[in-house]
């Protein structure tokens, strides 16, 4: 839980690991003294991603391009991943990336309290106490986080299977440059958002509509795709695609759904942001 607190809020997996280990530490010291454990974990995970969430907001500002949170193997068809209990936590809270980019446009008291509520289900109470503020205070952050992420992602995760079936049409109309047959897999309101991190190619800001979106990834497959081998992959609890080069995974494709149609598409490039998927896909 601690791992998955600090991962939704902060978007990293080195953030959300300094985190359980210092959360870890703390507990130790208190063991057999809290009424709360869980309560209490919550508590010391949020404040410490908060502290974490205001230091990037600084380096972001000068970020090359989008920022996306980096993508999490879940699942058991990753390899350990039964037997690993961030990809555990992480399926169980049910976060998809969609969801996360939209926290990010998120307040960090704002994110935290949308996130201890309406996902991990702790009370106005916990809540408070976790961002040192008052119940009412606490009822309007929940509430304000609501308003801005309304309908723009889906808040339950889609059937698995159903999203697997479109990721494969979604990749095999790209792989094979039909223009049309991407056309119908996207949404009208299809947008495409990509991370290079200033060290992979990537759109700059987020490319909007069916027919920008297509033409700019049947260029990319033109240009990249002969070097590179596709594989089926399940990252922050949903199907997706990862790609390698010389056994080196170079870009991993996230999509959302709405009404079967793509209605988001994640793409990372950043280097830095997908060696941890290298031993654990």
């Amino acid at each position: 839980m601690v791992f998955a607190i600090a991962y939704d809020l902060t978007g990293t997996v080195a953030d959300a690991e300094d985190i359980v280990q210092e959360s870890y530490l703390r507990w130790r010291a208190v063991e057999g003294h809290v009424a709360n454990p869980r309560a209490y974990l919550a508590r010391i995970a949020t404040r410490q991603a908060l502290n974490a969430v205001r230091s990037a907001a600084r380096r972001r500002e000068d970020y090359p391009g989008e920022w996306l949170p980096e993508p999490l193997p879940t699942g058991s068809g990753a390899p350990g991943a039964a037997a690993d209990p961030e990809a555990a936590a992480l399926t169980e809270a049910e976060v998809s990336t969609a969801m996360l980019v939209v926290l990010q446009t998120l307040s960090g008291p704002e994110r935290a309290a949308f996130i201890l509520h309406d996902v991990f289900g702790f009370g106005y109470p916990e809540i408070a106490e976790a961002l040192d503020a008052n119940q009412p205070a606490a009822r309007q952050l929940v509430h304000r986080a609501r308003e801005r992420v309304g309908t723009r992602v889906p808040r339950t995760q889609p059937d698995p299977t159903e999203h697997r079936a479109a990721v494969g049409r979604f990749l095999e109309a790209t792989l094979t440059g039909s223009l049309q047959a991407l056309l119908d897999v996207l949404a009208p309101e299809v947008v495409l958002h990509s991370d290079g991190g200033g060290k992979a190619s990537a759109a700059l800001r987020p490319v909007s509509g069916p027919e920008k979106v297509a033409r700019l990834m049947l260029g990319l497959a033109s240009k990249y795709a002969a070097g590179a081998v596709p594989e089926f992959v399940e990252l922050n609890g949903l199907p997706a695609v990862a790609f390698r080069e010389d056994g080196n995974i170079t870009t991993v494709f996230q999509l959302s759904l709405a009404d079967g149609q793509v209605r988001g598409v994640y793409a990372m490039r950043n280097p830095d942001k997908l060696g941890h998927l290298q031993d654990r896909l």
